[in-house]
């Protein structure tokens, strides 16, 4: 599995991070993504180096699964454009009131990252309630 994360030079990025470590989930190519001031930074994943790419030039399409970690005015200007080519799991408040977004909390509703064809989705796009429901959202995909 190919799994991008915006906004992972972030606190919430680093953290998502760290929590894909502790799950060993099969990530087959990872990319890091963040704004222009952060591209060409080096992260450490599971003991590799990764370089930053910058999000207004990432080719989204190289990802099966996008976590957004970048706050609401990063998820409004670049989860849509994401969300044609992978499938976008939105951090932020952004689209949490949007009825054609479905809303996932893992311990309520983990179908509904599952079943996206029961909504009116806007393409592949889900937003997690918090960052703290990041760890079970690990455990759908």
């Amino acid at each position: 599995m190919n799994i991008a994360i915006v906004g992972a030079t972030g606190n919430v990025g680093r953290k998502m991070l760290e929590v894909l470590e502790q799950k060993k989930l099969p990530i087959d190519e990872l990319y890091l993504v963040a704004s222009s001031r952060s591209a060409g930074k080096k992260l450490s994943f599971n003991s590799k180096d990764y370089e930053v790419y910058n999000l207004e030039t990432f080719d989204f399409s190289k990802a099966q699964i996008t976590f957004f970690a970048a706050g609401s005015k990063m998820s409004e200007e670049y989860a849509l454009k994401a969300a044609k080519y992978s499938t976008v799991i939105d951090n932020s408040s952004f689209f949490r009131m949007d009825p054609d977004v479905p809303l996932i909390v893992p311990q309520v509703n983990p179908e509904n990252a599952k079943n996206l064809k029961k909504y009116n989705c806007k393409s592949k796009l889900l937003n997690s309630s918090t960052c703290y429901c990041f760890k079970t959202i690990t455990r759908l995909v």
